[in-house]
């Protein structure tokens, strides 16, 4: 995981706002977002801790890294991958991959 996602996911734990490079995290009262060149990729909401994944309409590596650190730190059986060029979200608790749809909640 690069430094820059472990500062993110540290905002994130601790519910700070924080901006780093290319990608910012903005706390509000029960929401925090995740934004990379300040499109909104990811949001954990913080009374449920469900974990909403956008891609921001673009389906960069960056973004696809961002995601998968997001989800190392909260959901870590779950990942982004890319086949073909389209994106999966795999679990490896039961061996499921679905097709990734932007705003799907995890």
């Amino acid at each position: 995981m690069r430094k820059i996602e472990e500062q993110m996911n540290t905002a994130i734990r601790y519910r700070r706002n924080w901006a780093g490079s290319n990608t910012m995290v903005r706390v509000s009262r029960e929401v925090v977002k995740v934004f990379l060149h300040g499109n909104h990729i990811a949001s954990v909401d913080t009374a449920t801790n469900d974990l909403t994944l956008f891609d921001g309409g673009w389906q960069s590596n960056t973004t696809k890294s961002r995601l998968n650190a997001l989800l190392n730190e909260f959901i870590p059986s779950m990942r982004v991958n890319q086949k073909n060029w389209a994106w999966f979200l795999s679990d490896d608790l039961d061996g499921s991959t679905v097709p990734f749809v932007s705003g799907m909640t995890v």
